[in-house]
Formats: structure tokens, sequence, C-alpha cells
């Protein structure tokens, strides 16, 4: 006998029929199935077809999330939901080409996306206006923003002090001996280096800002190695143009923006 006949004879199957002891069941019947209750009026959607009641309590769910099928056997009695209310008429037809309308699809598109994001745009500048603006300073900080200074009242040799921005102000009328003194100081020998001319618009007149540049005290005028001003707190020694000279400032006094309104007025601001 062959190898092949061998394989065969092996493979064959048979078959017997045993009769069962248990009872035999009798054939299902299957009742008709009532045609669904569709809401008139509505279109067959899913949104219609969720209030449809199908075999008694039973409906149809959809979503996202929902899987769906559609079964084409002419013995089903349960619609199928059809979107056609929701598709332009310009892509409903069957024969019509996609390409003939893409335009004015595109164009309507395109209106939306740009009134969509111009709402958005204005929406969020609301949202950072309010923002930032809760984050400026209040009207009380703003009305000391300028300050005006009647220079009539300071006579030649002395300085006054002014708040301004909640900080010292310091404003010296300076003599003709001081002036000239400062401005034969040579820059290059100091540690910041400035001449007197970038500091001052008018050589009669220096305005500081008096908070030593070292750990932000307050220095005292008319004191110090150069009889300008000094910090007590750790030893600096600014000159009559505010210029440091001596100890741990590492900068000049600062020069606050300030214009003459007049001869004998001042605005710092």
């Amino acid at each position: 006998m062959s190898w092949s006949s061998r394989c065969a004879s092996a493979a064959r199957a048979t078959t017997q029929s045993v009769p069962s002891p248990f009872k035999q069941l009798a054939p299902a019947v299957t009742a008709p199935h009532p045609p669904p209750v569709v809401v008139a009026g509505e279109p067959l959607t899913s949104n219609s077809l969720g209030k449809t009641r199908i075999l008694g309590s039973m409906s149809v769910s959809s979503g996202i999330g929902v899987a769906t099928q559609v079964r084409y056997a002419h013995t089903d009695s349960i619609a199928v939901p059809d979107f056609g209310a929701y598709r332009r008429n310009s892509v409903k037809s069957p024969v019509a080409r996609n390409k003939d309308s893409a335009e004015k699809r595109k164009l309507y598109n395109y209106v939306i996306t740009g009134g969509l994001s111009v709402a958005s745009a204005y929406g969020v500048k609301g949202i950072v206006h309010t923002f930032i603006g809760s984050m400026s300073a209040s009207a009380d900080v703003l009305a000391l923003a300028k300050v005006e200074v009647d220079l009539s009242s300071i006579t030649e040799g002395k300085s006054v002090v002014v708040k301004w921005r909640g900080k010292p102000l310091f404003i010296r009328h300076r003599t003709a001996a001081e002036i000239a003194a400062e401005e034969a100081v040579d820059p290059a020998s100091l540690r910041h280096a400035e001449s007197d001319q970038e500091r001052v618009k008018d050589p009669k007149w220096l305005v500081l800002i008096g908070i030593c540049t070292h750990l932000g005290c307050v220095p005292i005028a008319n004191k110090g190695a150069y009889n300008g001003y000094y910090c007590p707190c750790h030893g600096s020694h600014y000159d009559i143009s505010g210029r440091i000279r001596k100890g741990p400032a590492p900068l000049n006094l600062e020069v606050p923006p300030y214009e003459f309104s007049s001869p004998t007025d001042m605005v710092v601001g």
C-alpha cells in the first residue's frame, strides 16, 4: 500500500446517528415585528431614531462611542438613519461631481472659520486686557506719577527732599564752584564712569533718586568725604553729581526723568 493510500484511510471519517434521551424541543415561533413608530415631520436621522420605539421599550442609540452596523435584508423592519437633512443640496445627487461645488463649500467653511476666529480673538483680547489691567498701578499711585517742584524756594547751595512714587527725591541747587569741581573730574577714574554733563540738564540743578545703589538705604545729603551724599549703612560716599566715589555701592545714584516747565518750575516723571 502506498503512503498516500495509508494517509487517506487514516483521514476517513465516519458518522453514526445516536437517539437522544432528551425530549425534542418544539420549533421556535417568531412573532412578526411591529413597525417602528417614527415621529412625524422629522427626518430619519440618529436624533429622530433615538425617539423611535422598536419592540416595546427598545430604541436606536447613536454617538461617537457607539458601534454602527447596517444590515441590508428585506425582512428587517428597523429603519436606517438617513443624514440627508444635514447634507448640502449640491452633493445629495449620486451623479453630482464633488469638484463642481467645491469652491462654494470651501467659501462657506472659510467664512465660518474666519468669523469664529475674529470672535475668539476679541474674547481673548478682553480676557488679557482685564488680566493686565488688574496688575496695573492703582489710582493713588498714578496720581503721584508726576510731581511738580517750585525751584524758586530752593536757595543756592541748598538741597530739598521730595517724595515721588514713594521714593525720596533729592533736588540740589549747586553753586558755581560745585559745578566747576564736578566737571573737572575725569570720568575714566570713576567706578561708574559718567561725566557731570551726562547727569544734569541744567548745571545748576541736580536731580537724583535718593536710594543707595548698594542695598537700598537712603543717603544723607551734604555729608561724606566729597560733601555730596553719604550712606551710613555701609559707608558709600557720593559726590555732588551723585557719582559713587568710595564705598561698596556699584553704581551712581539714579537720575529720574524730569523737565523744566519754566525757569522756576520742574516736573519730575
